[in-house]
């Protein structure tokens, strides 16, 4: 459910984006995201750091493609987040020798240390990846490409990644369990 209310503020900027233009889009983004962000608080009583962060980016860089009226600063946010999340996975890896990964799922998970160091490096170059895709198509591509990548590509991309991760996760349990 959470997810679901996660994507839907992603629709509504699309449709609003096909029916009239940049400008309004964001605007029915920012509406949209808020409208998610304290239906999600209300139901869950908390806000995870990573909705927390996407909604703020939403709301400042939302307000400030309004403000200059540069369709290029909303296009920003798709790749700052990308590459603040693959920071911040390196920075907590090799920085301070904490897996961030493993702090999410470790609860529920176990895992040798060595599993979780290349889940964590496969998810750094799976955010470097997506923030360069975005970099890219940003300045390189046309809007209705940019817009149709970050509504659909990205997602999907995401949600293939968690599947991988998934099954790298369930093939390397099965093998602790084997020999535990």
């Amino acid at each position: 459910m959470k997810q679901l209310l996660n994507f839907i503020p992603l629709i509504v900027f699309f449709i609003f984006l096909t029916i009239y233009d940049i400008f309004v889009g964001v605007q029915a983004l920012m509406v949209s995201a808020t409208i998610s962000f304290l239906i999600i608080l209300v139901m869950y009583k908390k806000i995870d750091k990573v909705e927390l962060i996407s909604y703020l980016m939403i709301m400042i860089f939302g307000g400030i493609t309004l403000y200059t009226q540069n369709q290029d600063i909303i296009k920003w946010k798709v790749t700052i987040i990308n590459f603040l999340f693959a920071a911040a996975l390196s920075i907590s890896q090799f920085g301070f020798k904490k897996n961030l990964i493993q702090k999410m799922l470790g609860k529920e998970i176990h895992l040798d240390i060595a599993i979780w160091n290349k889940l964590n490096l496969i998810w750094i170059a799976f955010f470097t990846a997506c923030g360069s895709f975005s970099l890219v198509a940003t300045y390189y591509a046309s809007s209705d490409f940019f817009w149709i990548f970050k509504v659909f590509i990205l997602p999907i991309a995401s949600l293939v990644m968690s599947l991988i991760s998934g099954i790298y996760i369930y093939r390397h349990m099965n093998k602790m369990a084997d020999n535990g």
